[in-house]
């Protein structure tokens, strides 16, 4: 086991994601848990898709320009004796790839709900994620200070919609323009009106006392109301949140379960960004320490390359602006410079032979074949698709008819993304022609010879991953389902991990 100092180190981290649906003020509200932090000293104001001074975690060029968060920010900062990791997912459907891969790094999460519009379609999606691994969970009810939907039925529909026991910690008083403050229900104040008078004696009729055991099962989620565009609510649900939220957790590797406080050093890539810092043209590798301590200049195991490999460089964020570490601990986001070497998925040991699952590609639902609208910049082109296709949100394809690239991704955003990153990270021009694909699928089977037949037959329809692997694209779900149908000993998989 590590020394008690290091124990400590690992004790006071808090590594949570902010996850909700387009909108509902994730980002103010990350930003005004930095302000408190003190990480930083001016907010940026989100504003009808015009950004005013850019919100701090919305770095990438395109980001500023739409008003979204289209990648995964890592920020770091202490409060109050803790160490907070906030990873700042993006809202949107068609990244929500990066979302769930971004939840397998976190310990908690926070999900933000727009008090006018409620529990929307995204935010169903990624609390099942939550759900699937048992992350606990807190609830932020923003917009208080606009018309909305009453404090009661926002909570009912969470419950509903979200799927878990809620309970809330704190109270509004008032909502739209009559909003003026939010009050935990531990420390009533005196004075207040017949109303919420009548609001309080529901709540402790209804509602069970908050209960960490069952908040840590992610069986309960407590709920706190607020505007984080007016920064009403906020401190409440931070402090809150370090006093209750988890400590790095244990996490299941196939071969065993790790420990965060072992003195054996691990890690996994759950993300990999291409020109963090566009004057260098530099990868980054984001790893989450699963246990021990990790220190620069120290050999560590890659144990897919079965290398010895050390890192001189090795960053912490906040945001874009990132510092050289030497040393980092169990629940911390280490970023490593990358020149190729990683995928994600991959893992770093002090020596072991580890691996950690559950960080999968997903079958794309869009497809279009990528040509060069460039002839001089072919080698640009090939280095933009590779760097940008190794961050995981769209998967490249190569027919086997005829050779052409192919992007998949699950929705027309990340084509407009990758587009203009291309040209605005690698001077790379790109033109998509449209191409009619229901489904692709990675084959495998212990049956050599059926496997053979099967992709002569389709050849027209085989093509391979970056990795190289068969995959299957099936132009309709008929297709598909007959393949499944006469090709029995073949194993048609969904998602790039089997």
């Amino acid at each position: 086991m590590l020394n008690s100092a290091d124990q400590n180190e690992i004790l006071r981290r808090r590594t949570f994601a902010i996850i909700s649906h387009p909108d509902a003020g994730k980002t103010t509200l990350t930003e005004k848990l930095l302000l408190y932090g003190g990480a930083i000293h001016v907010a940026g104001a989100v504003k009808s898709n015009k950004i005013r001074k850019t919100a701090t975690s919305d770095w990438m060029e395109i980001e500023k320009q739409r008003g979204i968060s289209v990648a995964t920010s890592v920020m770091g900062f202490d409060y109050d004796g803790y160490h907070i990791n906030i990873l700042d997912t993006p809202g949107h459907q068609d990244f929500a790839e990066d979302t769930f891969r971004t939840l397998t790094a976190v310990d908690s999460a926070i999900v933000v709900i727009d008090s006018a519009k409620g529990v929307e379609a995204q935010t169903r999606r990624l609390m099942e994620v939550c759900r699937m691994r048992k992350t606990p969970v807190m609830v932020f009810m923003n917009k208080m200070d606009r018309e909305g939907k009453d404090p009661f039925d926002l909570m009912d529909e969470a419950e509903k919609e979200l799927g878990i026991h809620c309970t809330p910690v704190t109270w509004a008083n008032g909502q739209g323009l009559k909003f003026e403050s939010v009050f935990a229900l531990d420390n009533r104040p005196a004075g207040l009106s017949p109303k919420l008078q009548e609001d309080l004696e529901m709540i402790d009729g209804v509602y069970p006392e908050f209960d960490r055991e069952a908040y840590l099962r992610g069986e309960l989620a407590p709920v706190f109301y607020g505007s984080a565009y007016k920064t009403v609510g906020v401190q409440e649900l931070l402090d809150f949140f370090v006093k209750n939220a988890p400590s790095p957790r244990p996490v299941d590797a196939e071969e065993r379960t790790v420990d965060p406080m072992e003195d054996k050093f691990t890690a996994f890539c759950f993300k990999i960004h291409a020109n963090m810092d566009p004057n260098h043209r530099s990868c980054i590798a984001f790893f989450k320490i699963c246990s021990g301590k990790f220190l620069r200049n120290t050999y560590y195991k890659h144990v897919r390359k079965d290398q010895q490999m050390r890192f001189a460089a090795p960053t912490c964020f906040m945001a874009q602006k990132k510092e050289t570490v030497d040393e980092a601990f169990a629940g911390d986001i280490v970023g490593l410079p990358d020149t190729g070497n990683f995928k994600i998925g991959d893992t770093l040991t002090s020596g072991e032979q580890l691996h950690f699952r559950g960080l999968p590609s997903f079958s794309p639902e869009m497809f279009k074949y990528i040509e060069n609208a460039d002839p001089m910049k072919q080698k640009q082109l090939d280095k933009g698709i590779s760097q940008l296709m190794d961050e995981g949100v769209a998967q490249l394809f190569v027919s086997q008819l005829n050779g052409r690239k192919i992007i998949g991704t699950v929705g027309q955003l990340q084509f407009e993304v990758i587009q203009y990153r291309l040209e605005h990270e690698y001077q790379a021009k790109c033109r998509w022609e449209p191409l009619q694909m229901y489904k692709a699928c990675w084959i495998e089977s212990d049956d050599e010879a059926e496997l053979e037949t099967f992709k002569k037959r389709k050849a027209q329809y085989m093509a391979t991953d970056k990795d190289g692997r068969d995959v299957f694209m099936a132009d309709s779900g008929y297709v598909l389902s007959m393949a499944q149908q006469d090709y029995k000993h073949i194993t048609f998989h969904f998602t790039s991990e089997f």
